[in-house]
């Protein structure tokens, strides 16, 4: 026999109720519309060096886009977006948290 605190928490299955997993899967449902598109008005965003959830509060995050230019120094029109979070910032190392992931990614797009 089930306590009545533990079946009203609606941990199990009883009568209709829904599990804990259900009731969170339909809270982060995404929404989609008929085509098959998002349309979620806030979608959040994560820091690229930690990997942190960049929420709607945090006013001191920063997300940056980083030129790409050709060999004379001439911008290409392309970019790579990094975003860091403002804990990062709080502590002081989102510059060597930038340096290190554009040593990482200059490779990959073809950056000297």
């Amino acid at each position: 026999v089930l306590s009545s605190a533990f079946q009203s928490a609606h941990f199990i299955v009883l009568g209709g109720y829904l599990s804990l997993a259900q009731k969170l899967k339909k809270k982060t449902a995404a929404m989609i519309n008929d085509e098959g598109q998002m349309v979620d008005i806030y979608i959040p965003r994560k820091c690229s060096y930690s990997n942190r959830l960049i929420e709607a509060k945090d006013h001191s995050s920063v997300q940056l886009n980083i030129a790409h230019i050709d060999e004379n120094g001439v911008y290409t029109g392309q970019f790579t977006t990094m975003a860091m979070c403002g804990y990062l910032r709080n502590k002081g190392q989102a510059d060597s948290a930038l340096d290190n992931l554009w040593k990482s990614k200059k490779a990959e797009v073809g950056q000297n």
